[in-house]
């Protein structure tokens, strides 16, 4: 969306950016913690064992588990705000007369360079193979959305909702991976196709950690959420209604996942709680995403976002420009890619290699890429506004 977009909301932008933040600390584990947990799958292989990631049993840390579980918050969050902005920034230029042929361009112009940036990262993760993840999933969503945008919001949500909902189903009845994950069969994997639209793992050099149709699904309910934004009523009683809206929606997903986890059956897509403890309650599967794991993350996003909306409300004049909520929120793609690089530079460069320490190096190496990103962020967001018609406009 345009940076002066009269629609833009701050709350938006710093909900982001709290994203970006814990983004950050999610990479500096990835790159530094040698003991970092990430075995969020009932059925992804250990490429050391050639077993299963997660053994039933196993022990979590504490604190390793919970660096890892807040930024859960992460992936949801950037597909459901991507599809608001979307919506509300094509609403608005539709509005303008833009072209829907022009709308559609946009979208592919902006899914191949997500697509570009996915491989530069595949190329210098040091992984030895591509991989598709979060730039993956969103760029797919946002070529599906060339077609699916014209749908009615209603149809777009209730899609979003039916296969959040149904995708355990679908998965476990049609792909027999994700039937091994709830019978222990040990089904194999069977094309690229499944991997990367609906299930996840590898199959020969490729690495699947994100199938889009899961991603999509958020992507359809942001977008339904920004149109719905675009259509609330103007002033105090429409900030009410979207609060409220956010209010029970959030409280409600947060109220059918305890009761499904609770269950400890379906919608856990197999990994099941070992006991009653906090941490085998919050440790759901998000390679493909659960419904549990999905209810959560996005009723937690709704919650948020209360917060922030209701403060942008109750301010006193505009929100400010350089605060660091607001920067990192304004330039996730130039962050998301920035910090990539000097995390995993710095990792080699100082430690000789990718996770040779532990908690202490991650949150001081996540710390430190925040300060020295935050005034890049900054230049980098006065540059895209001095060439508002530039390539800049698609990052």
């Amino acid at each position: 969306m345009n940076q002066d977009s009269p629609t833009r909301i701050a709350a938006i932008d710093w909900m982001r950016g709290l994203v970006m933040i814990l983004i950050a600390l999610d990479q500096a584990s990835a790159m530094w913690d040698g003991g970092r947990l990430a075995a969020d799958s009932a059925y992804l292989l250990n490429p050391e064992t050639g077993g299963p990631l997660w053994i039933p049993g196993s022990p979590l840390d504490s604190l390793q588990f919970y660096t890892r579980w807040v930024t859960h918050l992460c992936a949801p969050t950037f597909l459901f705000l991507s599809g608001t902005s979307l919506a509300m920034s094509f609403e608005r230029r539709r509005g303008q007369g833009v072209r829907e042929l022009d709308l559609d361009k946009h979208l592919l112009i902006r899914a191949a360079i997500l697509f570009a940036c996915e491989g530069v990262i595949s190329k210098i993760s040091g992984m030895g193979a591509p991989f598709l993840e979060v730039l993956w999933a969103i760029a797919a969503s946002m070529v599906a959305m060339v077609f699916l945008r014209r749908l009615p919001t209603a149809v777009l949500v209730g899609i979003g909702l039916a296969w959040l909902v149904g995708s355990e189903w679908v998965l476990t009845e049609f792909f027999p991976i994700a039937a091994a994950a709830v019978d222990g069969s040990g089904a194999p994997v069977r094309s690229i196709f499944e991997l990367a639209f609906f299930t996840a793992g590898s199959k020969g050099a490729l690495l699947v950690f994100y199938p889009m149709t899961h991603w999509l699904a958020m992507m359809l309910l942001g977008w339904g959420f920004g149109r719905s934004l675009l259509a609330r009523p103007d002033g105090e009683k429409g900030n009410e209604d979207t609060e409220k809206l956010l209010l029970l929606s959030g409280l409600t997903a947060l109220l059918l996942w305890a009761f499904i986890r609770s269950q400890n059956g379906y919608g856990n897509l197999g990994l099941l709680r070992d006991d009653k403890t906090i941490v085998q309650w919050l440790h759901m599967s998000k390679y493909p995403p659960a419904l549990v794991y999905s209810l959560m993350e996005l009723g937690l996003m709704a919650l948020l976002l209360v917060i922030f909306l209701r403060y942008e409300r109750r301010m006193e004049g505009p929100p400010r420009a350089n605060n660091p909520l607001f920067v990192f929120g304004q330039t996730p793609l130039f962050f998301y890619m920035a910090h990539f690089v000097l995390l995993g530079g710095a990792a080699v460069a100082i430690t000789g290699g990718i996770g040779q320490r532990g908690m202490t190096e991650t949150y001081l190496a996540a710390s430190a890429v925040l300060v020295l990103l935050y005034p890049a962020c900054i230049g980098y967001r006065s540059l895209r506004k001095k060439y508002p018609t530039s390539v800049l406009q698609y990052l």
